[in-house]
């Protein structure tokens, strides 16, 4: 939902928390939810540890804003949806939210949101779609070999994005 970008960001912050580097992560060194490689991507060369380890908000809002918020259709979608695309966009990438969005719309899955799963999900009511991608996700990170390190912080920020979706479709 237009204008809805500040306050998901807000939110997914706390989910992302501070600077990690887990062995056991196939993203590697991250911070505030970006990994090493989307920054150096976006700075158009190799960051240090150090400039990793400095990220403010302000330094990935616009990564978050151009690379998921704006691929998912944020200011699209309806409240609440837009939170559970942008949520698990961040997490797994911009494909996956969309074709779950399609698949509980009827559209057709081709990963990209456009004008014709728009008029899909606005013909649909928001909750419906909000608990299908939650369904969806959920299964998602069941079938991934990282589940038994990360299926319970996983299963944790499903089930929290899935309420405040909830609470932000009932306005």
């Amino acid at each position: 939902m237009k204008d809805n970008f500040g306050h998901c960001l807000r939110m997914l912050l706390k989910h992302e928390g501070g600077f990690v580097n887990h062995p056991k992560d196939p993203g590697g060194m991250t911070n505030l939810g970006v990994t090493k490689a989307v920054y150096d991507k976006w700075i158009g060369r190799e960051s240090t540890e150090q400039e990793m380890r400095d990220l403010t908000p302000d330094d990935v809002a616009p990564i978050y804003k151009k690379n998921y918020w704006d691929k998912v259709r944020g200011d699209d979608l309806p409240g609440g949806v837009d939170w559970c695309a942008f949520d698990w966009a961040v997490n797994s990438g911009s494909g996956r939210p969309a074709k779950a969005i399609q698949r509980a719309v009827a559209a057709k899955q081709d990963g990209a949101i456009g004008p014709m799963t728009l008029q899909a999900v606005a013909d649909k009511d928001p909750r419906e779609i909000i608990e299908s991608v939650y369904h969806t996700r959920q299964k998602f990170y069941e079938r991934l070999k990282t589940f038994e390190t990360f299926g319970k912080g996983w299963t944790r920020r499903n089930k929290e994005t899935l309420e405040t979706a909830l609470e932000m479709a009932n306005g």
